[in-house]
């Protein structure tokens, strides 16, 4: 069993209770009515998926119902860092150093 810490309870919980949401960090365009079809449907679907660290968004969904973000290899399917959603993207240092 994978246990997540969720980073407004702060308390690490079964994988069960979470959903994931996607990929984290995603801007909105500003102006949508403005992009193509073609760009409208890239912004829509187009995520990506890298091979290494990738960076989430989660909800405990039965638990406190916040959305949250992540890190996560997918190499190894590891969450190495969870953090609330609005804060910076932590840097490959803040993950390693996380992760001992």
């Amino acid at each position: 069993m994978i246990l997540i810490r969720c980073p407004y309870c702060d308390e690490r919980r079964p994988e069960v209770e979470f959903v994931y949401a996607g990929e984290a960090h995603i801007a909105r365009p500003e102006d949508p009515s403005a992009l193509s079809d073609d760009e409208w449907a890239g912004y829509i679907y187009s995520r990506k998926n890298a091979r290494g660290i990738h960076y989430e968004r989660w909800i405990h969904a039965h638990g406190c119902a916040r959305y949250f973000n992540a890190a996560r290899n997918t190499v190894t399917d590891v969450i190495l860092i969870t953090y609330k959603t609005g804060e910076p993207r932590p840097s490959l240092e803040e993950i390693a150093e996380a992760a001992k």
